[in-house]
């Protein structure tokens, strides 16, 4: 179980990983503002898990008033029932149930002894791999501006030759290591790449005293096989909301 220090702790730390271009925080509320392509960086979210409605309509102007659709991220947790509701009652819809996850540095840097390569700023070699077949490239690119503003982050790469077939980000701030962007060319998934990737984001949280790890996976991403073997477990699930 995670405190109610703790859950604030990674909540900031989630949002300030994927920089908005703008952020603001109303009541119990951050509001990030921006019109990227990281969810994250576009939805507000409760710093607290029994935060009422009563900053809603707030929220829905600061987003208006940006020219940005107002959006939500809610943990699916009894203290958040109310909000959830009113939401409900204004139009807004559930979508894309993720799964947050919390574990160790050290459970990471088990995963493999052969870890990825770590960049202080993508190169193209990475952005290739990062947009390459099977993804989106202007998703992608769009996620790739918000990560390189984050205030402290590394990008790891599995190279293969003079080919990069994995890459992964990991973000540093208010006591958590947050595991981002991980992607795997897909004629080269299931050979333990992501398990390097996934090392050297462990190792590089050890070497700044950091061993407190979180990371959000979709509910029915694969991946979250690879998570449990790395020790993490389920801390809470959340949803976007949106009006259609």
């Amino acid at each position: 179980m995670l405190s109610p220090s703790d859950i604030e702790s990674l909540e900031r730390e989630i949002v300030a990983s994927v920089a908005p271009d703008r952020l603001v925080q109303i009541g119990d509320w951050l509001v990030p503002l921006d019109d990227g392509a990281i969810g994250r960086a576009k939805s507000a979210v409760p710093l607290v898990h029994d935060a009422g409605p009563a900053a809603i309509a707030e929220i829905e102007a600061a987003y208006a008033e940006a020219g940005l659709p107002p959006a939500f991220r809610l943990a699916d947790v009894p203290g958040l029932t109310a909000a959830r509701d009113a939401l409900t009652r204004r139009g807004y819809a559930p979508h894309t149930p993720t799964v947050m996850k919390t574990g160790t540095a050290a459970g990471l840097a088990a995963l493999s002894d052969d870890p990825a390569e770590l960049l202080a700023q993508p190169d193209a070699a990475w952005l290739a791999a990062f947009t390459g077949q099977g993804f989106d490239p202007q998703e992608g690119e769009r996620r790739v501006r918000n990560l390189t503003r984050s205030p402290d982050v590394l990008f790891a790469a599995v190279r293969e030759g003079d080919r990069t077939t994995a890459v992964g980000v990991v973000s540093f701030g208010g006591g958590w290591a947050g595991v981002h962007g991980m992607r795997t060319a897909p004629d080269r998934r299931n050979q333990g790449l992501a398990s390097r990737v996934l090392a050297a984001h462990g190792r590089a949280a050890l070497a700044r005293g950091v061993d407190r790890a979180a990371l959000q996976v979709k509910e029915d991403n694969p991946a979250r096989s690879l998570y449990r073997a790395a020790g993490f477990s389920y801390a809470w699930r959340y949803e976007y909301w949106a009006r259609p």
